[in-house]
């Protein structure tokens, strides 16, 4: 087990605080934020390239806070892969192996056997110069796996990409990680994360504001930056006064005068309201059902996407609703048409 307890830095003005996770062997980790948040700075201290004001690491139960860059069993992969322009696509990758004492045969069939990994078998004579985005991260992927880390560490590894190639090397990562390597990776892209992890941190101006499994973070935000970062467009600020009602329900009050009940009391004046656009269910009639939330709208736009259709809808205020596209074709729904939205109390999370 990886163990990163009360990790705090500083570089210039930027601060890392707090920063305390526990990845098991085999976890998917992936780091999560804004460009600027503290994502790479805590790669760079995992691998030891900068040294924490305080806080410690554990691997194993192992404290290799104070370990050189050398000694700690970490692969680190930038964005720009930083391969050796002189070298072959083979002794790239055979690099990590020379000094350790390791006959020449079983360097040459470990690096074929990661080049067949990587699927880059076909490139071991190439220079790096002549590789395109894709195939020189592979290259990269397959260097790093050579010293055979306990660790993978990557920093937006996607980045660069056209959506191909990175639907590419998602297969090859899940891969990788299918074999038992842990792996800790950087992204900016709430997709790229949900894709591949097993758990996500999210890091806010360098703090660690959530994590957890995928679901519970993009399910159950903890606040209105994780939950607008998790992609969720339906975030609405209210204003909430004491019901009469016998129900339980709490109302809150858009500043468009849109009333929202939902099940739990924010125990303040004004809370941001979230509704997921999976949760919404879309009608060409008024619906006789449980659900209190009940709004006649407009379609102003359609939006395909692979996982369904996003449509956005004007009822007072602008919902973003997810449907399938089997509903788009039942329903007729195009721009200009006129149509219900339905959402029950317990949909509506409190943030």
């Amino acid at each position: 087990m990886l163990e990163i307890k009360n990790i705090n830095a500083r570089l210039g003005e930027f601060r890392l605080q707090n920063i305390s996770l526990e990845i098991e062997p085999g976890d998917y980790l992936t780091v999560l934020g804004l460009s600027g948040a503290g994502k790479t700075v805590l790669l760079e201290i995992l691998a030891g390239l900068v040294k924490p004001e305080t806080g410690e690491i554990f691997l194993d139960g192992k404290d290799i806070s104070s370990q050189s860059i050398q000694k700690r069993p970490f692969g680190l992969v930038y964005q720009d892969m930083a391969l050796f322009p002189h070298m072959s696509v083979r002794k790239n990758i055979t690099y990590a192996l020379k000094g350790k004492g390791i006959p020449k045969q079983e360097q040459n069939n470990k690096t074929l056997e990661l080049a067949r990994l990587t699927q880059v078998e076909h490139l071991l004579d190439r220079h790096p110069g002549t590789l395109s985005g894709g195939e020189a991260q592979r290259v990269a992927l397959a260097r790093t796996l050579a010293s055979d880390p306990k660790v993978l560490l990557l920093d937006e590894p996607l980045a660069s990409l056209d959506v191909k190639l990175r639907q590419e090397l998602r297969e090859l990562l899940k891969k990788i990680n299918q074999t038992g390597k842990t792996i800790i990776h950087v992204t900016h892209d709430p997709m790229e994360a949900a894709t591949l992890s097993k758990k996500i941190a999210i890091i806010e101006k360098g703090e660690l504001i959530q994590w957890g499994r995928p679901e519970e973070v993009f399910r159950n935000p903890v606040s209105e930056f994780v939950a607008r970062f998790s992609g969720i467009k339906n975030i609405f600020l209210c204003e909430f006064r004491k019901s009469s009602e016998k129900n339980g329900l709490s109302h809150g009050l858009t500043k468009n005068n849109i009333s929202i009940s939902c099940l739990d009391d924010p125990g303040k004046e004004t809370a941001h309201l979230m509704i997921p656009g999976e949760d919404i269910i879309v009608s060409e009639e008024k619906l006789e059902t449980s659900a209190i939330n009940q709004y006649k709208g407009i379609i102003n736009e359609i939006y395909f996407l692979n996982h369904g259709v996003e449509l956005i809808i004007d009822a007072g205020e602008i919902f973003s609703v997810v449907v399938s596209k089997r509903s788009v074709e039942k329903l007729g729904l195009v721009p200009g048409k006129k149509v219900w939205l339905s959402f029950k109390a317990s949909a509506v999370k409190i943030l």
